[in-house]
């Protein structure tokens, strides 16, 4: 495995649930601290939609369970920009990062 260049300053987000003054919930997220890590743009594969851009995002790992390691329920925020985290692994049999792969959604 290529060592990544993590040159990116990313928000990691967690979503959690806020009182919306009429009896329910409304879903804020919450950041849970920064993290530097390697964003690119990944296959297309057969099915591309114009509304999604697919990523690999490359970090340095962390332990399963700490609260620095992103979920499929989490989300990075890179100023204006979302991305949308759908799975994690571990980028090889070392475990010296992990490797999330996340959608943005882009104006149509």
């Amino acid at each position: 495995m290529r060592v990544p260049h993590l040159n990116r300053k990313l928000t990691l987000e967690a979503p959690s649930r806020a009182e919306d003054g009429a009896g329910g919930f409304a879903e804020v997220w919450q950041a849970l601290g920064t993290i530097w890590a390697e964003v690119l743009p990944r296959g297309a594969g057969r099915e591309v939609e114009a509304s999604e851009l697919k990523l690999k995002i490359t970090m340095r790992a962390a332990a399963q369970g700490a609260p620095s390691r992103p979920t499929a329920a989490m989300r990075f925020r890179d100023g204006d920009r979302v991305y949308h985290i759908d799975a994690v692994t571990e980028a090889d049999a070392t475990g010296r990062y992990l490797v999330c792969f996340a959608k943005e959604e882009v104006g149509a």
